[in-house]
């Protein structure tokens, strides 16, 4: 079964993996492009839950995906799709739904910009590091004939790079960075969008061959994270609008940046592939789902102080 799920890839050709890095280029320019004071307003006001949160997202995922895999003993290619996403920065997404979800917006969104700033270094080496500690994962990526350095190298590039730039247009442009970060992040988010459909497209017979085994997987991982994020809240002492941030934030990962990764510097392995897809669609669904728990209990609280 694992020789059948790996023997499944989408090889974009030279052209789509240009396109599939520069669409990711685009919207980590979009990002830095965005920075301002404002985005990290939630560590002078509120520390303890900004570094709760951020400490739950960059390690306490990928440890608890680890901790996960030991007890799950998936299939190799499935593993490593769970580490890769959980290596990724939070997806920009987090901060309307937990707007919608009566959250901490100004603490979401500076966990998003905070994780997204250190993707380029931490995201490659974070990967690596957790994949090492997994052997089914290790063994993977010398099966594929994976170059370490060129990986760490290429990444670096594609995320550090447009960052650097676009901090540095932001300091010393900020009217030129305001119009570039609208034009950059519409165009980086369509065409990665567009991307993403082909590639989820071409892997849709995986994806109802192995449904059983990969959908599971994702909807257990994705709530490992939400739980994750609300601990890590109770336990820095957070109100109940910085617990809804920080769970949805630590749930709510970059899946786009995991598939650009797979697709660009994987080889498109069909069962990483596929949990990185899958997470996409299903972790919006889930966070919905949890807007309308909430919603509804602030409905009852308030019929009830009535």
């Amino acid at each position: 079964m694992e020789a059948e799920l790996n023997a499944v890839t989408l090889d974009m050709g030279s052209a789509g993996d240009s396109a599939l890095a520069i669409a990711l280029a685009l919207m980590m320019l979009a990002v830095a492009l965005g920075l301002k004071k404002e985005n990290f307003v939630a560590v002078k006001d509120r520390p303890k839950p900004y570094f709760a949160g951020a400490a739950a997202q960059i390690i306490g995922l990928p440890l608890l995906t680890l901790l996960i895999l030991f007890i799950i003993n998936p299939l190799p290619s499935l593993a490593l799709g769970m580490i890769i996403v959980a290596s990724c920065p939070g997806g920009t997404v987090s901060n309307l739904i937990t707007l919608l979800g009566r959250g901490n917006t100004a603490l979401s969104v500076s966990l998003t910009a905070t994780s997204s700033l250190l993707a380029a270094f931490i995201t490659p080496i974070s990967i690596l590091f957790w994949c090492s500690l997994y052997p089914p994962t290790a063994n993977l990526l010398n099966e594929i004939d994976f170059n370490t350095v060129e990986f760490l190298t290429n990444l670096m590039l594609i995320l550090g790079l447009p960052i650097f730039i676009g901090m540095i247009i932001s300091a010393k442009a900020p009217v030129l960075a305001a119009k570039l970060q609208r034009i950059t992040a519409a165009v980086g988010a369509v065409l990665l969008l567009v991307i993403i459909v082909i590639a989820l497209s071409a892997f849709s017979d995986t994806i109802l061959k192995f449904g059983y085994l990969i959908i599971p997987l994702v909807i257990v991982h994705n709530g490992a994270a939400f739980l994750l994020g609300y601990i890590s809240a109770r336990l820095a002492g957070s109100d109940i609008s910085e617990r809804r941030a920080l769970t949805i934030e630590t749930g709510i990962q970059n899946s786009g940046i995991a598939i650009v990764i797979l697709l660009t510097q994987l080889k498109g392995l069909g069962g990483a592939a596929a949990i990185a897809g899958i997470w996409g669609t299903w972790h919006i669904i889930a966070g919905l789902i949890l807007v309308a728990i909430w919603r509804s209990l602030d409905r009852k609280k308030r019929r009830a102080n009535v």
